[in-house]
């Protein structure tokens, strides 16, 4: 077995542990699988490139791979969205159905080739929250205006609705929200939220992060580097992203609950969006995506493999999960 040693950056800093503990956890599993012979050293964001560079790094070989959200990279195609989650689509059950089973992450691995970039499904937080507001939004006339911090491509449907959408890495909402130089900001949920301090600067909690009803992680890896690997490196690779994949939601829905009644507690104001507020943002990200695949042949080859895969897909969760789901909360809101 030959010695490689590899170098990965992170989008994400190391107090996140869900997060960054991915890539930790994904070094550590390849260390041991090849007797330390295949080595890949972690950087958090900022350490080696800023945390929305972090494809732009493999691609150009800084590092030979990187742990990211692929729709930060909107900006340079909007087909990127697909590989982390469609707002308003499916949750993450259903989304990773989509991408291993429904033919979602072959039309991605065909997007990466001009890219010359590998990517592997790397994890996910489940449905996120909807952010941390200094004014709570009760309907539609309240996001004119509206200063967001919000990731990627949901940024594009909310601009139609009067949102100033601002993409930051995670390092630089807290001071961004403290300032005032934002009005509001969004990033995963409870369990991470808590630990970034948002509650002390805005402390309106609303829910549900419609534009990551999934999240899906990514690994991306230089497509040479890739080729360049052993074959029982590669199923290494594979192998420890899946171990990532299984780990890290979990461990967001082990680590949420908890989280929440502690901000709860702490002075936050839950408080979920309205029917009309989610109806406007709905109709207006399906007409995008509508406009989008006029103009783009891979988004609209994507999108129509998408919308054909959720219809049955929500059609099935409705009859065992959601009814399942429906009755046990039923049974929980009344003590049983």
């Amino acid at each position: 077995m030959p010695e490689v040693k590899w170098r990965m950056t992170s989008s994400f800093p190391k107090s996140l542990d869900t997060l960054y503990g991915g890539t930790e956890l994904f070094a550590k599993t390849i260390a041991e699988m090849s007797d330390n012979k295949f080595q890949i050293r972690t950087f958090a964001a900022g350490e080696i490139v800023p945390a929305l560079q972090v494809a732009d790094a493999v691609q150009n070989g800084t590092v030979e791979a990187g742990q990211t959200a692929a729709y930060y990279y909107f900006g340079k195609d909007p087909s990127f969205v697909f590989e982390t989650g469609l707002p308003f689509s499916m949750n993450q059950r259903q989304y990773l159905a989509w991408l291993q089973f429904g033919g979602g992450n072959e039309l991605m691995q065909e997007f990466y080739k001009p890219y010359g970039i590998k990517s592997f499904l790397f994890g996910g937080t489940g449905c996120q929250m909807g952010g941390w507001f200094r004014k709570e939004i009760n309907t539609v006339d309240d996001l004119k205006g509206l200063k967001f911090r919000v990731g990627g491509f949901a940024g594009e449907i909310l601009i139609k609705l009067g949102v100033i959408p601002q993409q930051l890495g995670v390092g630089d909402i807290y001071p961004a929200l403290e300032k005032g130089t934002i009005d509001a900001a969004e990033w995963v949920g409870p369990y991470d939220d808590e630990k970034l301090g948002f509650a002390k600067v805005a402390k309106f909690y609303h829910y549900p992060g419609w534009w990551e009803g999934a999240s899906v992680g990514s690994l991306y890896i230089g497509q040479k580097h890739w080729d360049a690997l052993p074959k029982s490196y590669q199923s290494m690779v594979e192998s420890a992203a899946g171990l990532v994949s299984s780990w890290m939601v979990p461990k967001y829905d082990a680590g949420n609950p908890p989280a929440l009644k502690r901000l709860i507690a702490g002075g936050a104001v839950l408080k979920p969006f309205s029917r009309p507020v989610l109806q406007a943002c709905f109709d207006t990200a399906w007409a995008h995506y509508d406009e989008v695949a006029a103009k783009n042949a891979s988004f609209k080859k994507m999108l129509e493999s998408i919308k054909a895969f959720r219809a049955d897909e929500l059609t099935w969760f409705r009859v065992a999960e959601g009814s399942f789901d429906n009755f046990v909360a039923s049974m929980s809101a009344i003590g049983r």
